[in-house]
């Protein structure tokens, strides 16, 4: 449920930038979905529907684009994809990981005409 209020969000920052640019509608926007995040796309479409409703962002186009998992060791640096969840640095075997990506939800771009 807590995707109505990132959708609330992700929503005003469109219609901002739609306005600074003095957009009729937007057509399409598109986002950054990382592999952990915690936001479902599904429910970001309903709520984007309902929340969209009577702006210029009523019937845009949602685009997700999926990031991968990455972490980076913290005893030899290597960054690597994280599968399966098995944070173990695969450069040292090191076990003191940070995650870089993967957790991501951004508006990357709109498109607007």
């Amino acid at each position: 449920m807590h995707e109505l209020s990132v959708v609330e969000n992700m929503v005003a920052i469109v219609l901002r930038h739609a306005a600074l640019n003095k957009a009729g509608s937007v057509t399409r926007i598109n986002m950054v979905l990382g592999e952990m995040s915690t936001v479902m796309e599904e429910p970001v479409r309903f709520y984007f529907d309902m929340i969209a409703k009577e702006t210029v962002a009523e019937g845009a186009e949602l685009s997700f684009r999926r990031t991968p998992l990455v972490a980076r060791c913290r005893e030899c640096g290597k960054e690597f994809d994280v599968v399966e969840y098995d944070f173990t640095c695969t450069g040292c075997g090191g076990e003191q990981t940070e995650i870089v990506s993967g957790r991501e939800f951004q508006v990357e771009s709109i498109e607007i005409s």
